[in-house]
């Protein structure tokens, strides 16, 4: 994980959080995160990444539309970066008040 950029980062955890997310769907879940468009250019191009280092499966749904699912690798990877990011940052709910 350390060798993706956080947009690559956001896409993994984007698409961890959808049920087989297609690609306008994840567009669209990033551009409500950070409140500008994201292009195609920008987007297919990283998620063809996160499929070549086994992070994302592709599928296909129909003939147009590809859906996202995350690896099992993907899911350790996740994990691990929660599990260093909490040596830093408490998670909200067990935070104190």
């Amino acid at each position: 994980m350390h060798d993706l950029t956080g947009f690559q980062r956001d896409l993994l955890y984007v698409i961890a959080g959808l049920d087989e997310p297609h690609g306008l769907a994840i567009k669209e879940e990033l551009e409500d995160y950070y409140e500008k468009e994201i292009h195609h250019g920008r987007l297919y191009p990283n998620l063809d990444t996160l499929v070549e280092k086994g992070l994302v499966e592709k599928g296909e749904k129909d003939r147009r539309t590809n859906v996202y699912t995350l690896t099992r690798r993907g899911r350790r990877e996740i994990e691990a970066r929660r599990e260093w990011e909490y040596q830093y940052v408490e998670p909200a709910e067990s935070a104190p008040a």
